[in-house]
């Protein structure tokens, strides 16, 4: 399986954000979009996501040679900033999701079972949510996603403001999660996505460019990376 954007293009206005992005990416592997802030990797996730339309491309999946449309369910989306139900405990919030998406639910386990599997205190479970720390917000936004099981998943610089700690458990978790998934993962910050993802583009005056791994042990094409980016922040 693959995910195919096909040269899908947004401006606001005059001001080209995304020009031609045009790039195919196989399942089971985790995807550094690199791009310092402002370089349009949210709005890329947001038309993938259907929150925003886009002026000209296409995005599709490609499955055993023959192109099929993405779904609603196709995609799993964690924010940057969790936005999580305030008012519900983490196990009632839970229970709710279980309960509205029994039917594409695959991998049931109990609320309990997922609770302790994202390393959520117990001592948690029964709080309201608005109550929640940054990071145990993320963690249930996360948590739901892999519930749902959707094919792409978009991690919009999930480890953003995340302590050390749970920053670990959280890349952990994204790595156990590839199997028969694609999951894109944005980041300003070079060294978490040499770190964490099997692949490196780098979004680029609008487009996408992929980066050899390999080559960023290289002194002189990592300041041609950081550079590039520099620039893609200008722009």
């Amino acid at each position: 399986m693959e995910f195919v954007i096909s040269h899908l293009a947004k401006s606001y206005g005059g001001h080209k954000v995304l020009t031609d992005v045009d790039y195919s990416f196989s399942e089971g592997r985790i995807y550094g979009l690199l791009g310092r802030n402002g370089a349009g990797k949210t709005t890329l996730f947001n038309c993938l996501n259907g929150d925003i339309d886009f002026d000209k491309g296409k995005y599709f999946f490609r499955e055993d040679g023959a192109e099929r449309e993405v779904e609603s369910d196709d995609i799993g989306y964690v924010l940057s900033t969790p936005t999580v139900p305030g008012f519900l405990t983490g196990r009632e919030f839970l229970r709710f999701f279980m309960d509205i998406h029994s039917d594409r639910i695959r991998d049931k386990k109990s609320p309990e079972e997922y609770l302790k599997y994202m390393h959520i205190s117990e001592d948690t479970w029964d709080r309201l949510m608005k109550d929640y720390s940054h990071g145990t917000k993320n963690k249930m936004q996360m948590l739901i996603n892999i519930i749902a099981g959707p094919k792409l998943i978009l991690l919009d610089e999930p480890l953003t403001s995340l302590d050390v700690v749970v920053a670990e458990e959280m890349k952990d978790i994204f790595r156990s999660q590839k199997e028969g998934r694609v999951l894109i993962f944005s980041t300003h910050l070079l060294d978490i996505a040499l770190d964490l993802c099997d692949e490196i583009i780098l979004l680029n005056h609008g487009c996408l460019e992929p980066v050899e791994k390999a080559n960023l042990g290289n002194e002189d094409f990592k300041k041609k990376v950081i550079e590039a980016l520099k620039d893609a922040d200008d722009t």
